[in-house]
């Protein structure tokens, strides 16, 4: 699965559409890509950067407009070397790197605010600008590596604080992995530019909700729907969670939407029956009340309010300085002793909602 993803990301990188009709406008490049990718069944290279080195053949695009080829080169050094990931002679006048820790969160919370279910998939991404053949050492906290260490070998996998267990646990291929097991250092030389140095998964039933909604609503007759929401950040004052948006089902063919809210702005959405409450960023702790008062159909004089509260609350966000799975960036040192140039780390720790992340109402 992993070589059939990489093989996708390939092709696109050179037809950008994956189409029918591009392929067969670009069938050559592709036949001469596969046969780089993998020989006699065994997965070969599979790095688009290293790849363009040598196939430089232009594609056809979709709007049928053929680029010349630029003449044909020898195969990159990085092809012979062990470390195939990345070529020599790479010069930065300023040497960075940016981490970034990004984690997405699903959830499943019951109208008591209690936790159903929940997933958190995360990685830890890297931009590297650095000159030379840098060595990088990544030092992570102790607890989340022996859950780490126990993931790769297939051992019991020990609990982390408020019972995390991590698990899917995956590097990219520069990690000394050999290393990593003898004394739980993550070393590295890394490709240049944008990767993942790692990804994992975490499972647990013991987090608490990030945001508190309570959900009440008054049927006047058939006639009229009144629906009362109160939002609670549920995490410390000193973080702020950015960008959040609730979606919030109604009936069918409600008419004459009117609201009453102290943050935020509002929108109904007929298409999709439901109300977006939209909020630039909301502080830990805070506490805000929306009440909608909608019109039902007349048409309609038993009308079943069951149906739309069986749809769960839809919860969007992004919050940066916090992840929910424990995981801490101890140190990211940065050695070339060839060059001994200065060198600036930067880390980052970014928490986002996944396509789940939902609260029942009832």
């Amino acid at each position: 699965m992993s070589y059939l993803n990489n093989l996708i990301k390939v092709i696109e990188s050179y037809v950008k559409s994956l189409e029918e009709e591009s392929i067969r406008d670009n069938f050559t490049i592709i036949y001469e890509l596969m046969d780089e990718l993998m020989d006699f069944g065994i997965p070969q290279i599979t790095d688009q950067k290293i790849l363009k080195e040598y196939i430089t053949q232009k594609s056809f695009t979709l709007e049928n407009v053929l680029k010349v080829p630029t003449a044909s080169k020898l195969p990159p050094s990085t092809l012979t070397n062990s470390i195939s990931w990345r070529s020599p002679g790479i010069s930065y006048k300023k040497n960075e790197a940016y981490l970034d820790v990004i984690e997405r969160i699903d959830m499943l919370v019951n109208h008591k605010g209690q936790m159903l279910s929940s997933e958190i998939n995360g990685s830890i991404k890297i931009k590297s600008f650095l000159s030379g053949m840098p060595e990088l050492q990544l030092g992570l906290n102790e607890k989340f590596i022996n859950s780490g260490l126990a993931s790769i070998r297939g051992e019991e996998l020990p609990k982390l604080s408020h019972g995390i267990e991590v698990e899917d646990v995956k590097f990219h291929q520069c990690v000394r992995l050999s290393r990593f097991e003898s004394d739980k250092q993550i070393s590295f030389i890394p490709p240049d530019g944008e990767f993942t140095l790692l990804s994992y998964r975490v499972h647990s039933n013991t987090l608490r909700p990030l945001f508190l909604v309570d959900y009440k609503y008054k049927n006047h007759s058939n006639t009229r729907l009144e629906i009362m929401i109160k939002v609670k950040a549920n995490f410390r004052s000193k973080i702020v969670a950015n960008k959040l948006e609730i979606k919030i089902p109604v009936p069918d063919d409600i008419d004459s939407p009117k609201f009453h809210y102290n943050k935020g702005s509002l929108k109904y959405l007929p298409n999709d029956s439901e109300i977006l409450w939209k909020f630039k960023r909301i502080e830990g702790g805070k506490e805000y009340v929306m009440i909608a008062e909608l019109m039902l159909p007349s048409v309609n004089n038993t009308y079943n309010l069951e149906t739309f509260m069986k749809k769960p609350l839809n919860l969007k966000f992004e919050m940066q300085g916090f992840v929910t799975s424990g995981l801490q960036v101890k140190y990211l040192k940065i050695n070339e002793p060839k060059m001994n140039y200065q060198s600036y780390p930067y880390v980052r720790y970014i928490t986002r909602s996944g396509d789940n992340y939902s609260i029942r109402v009832k």
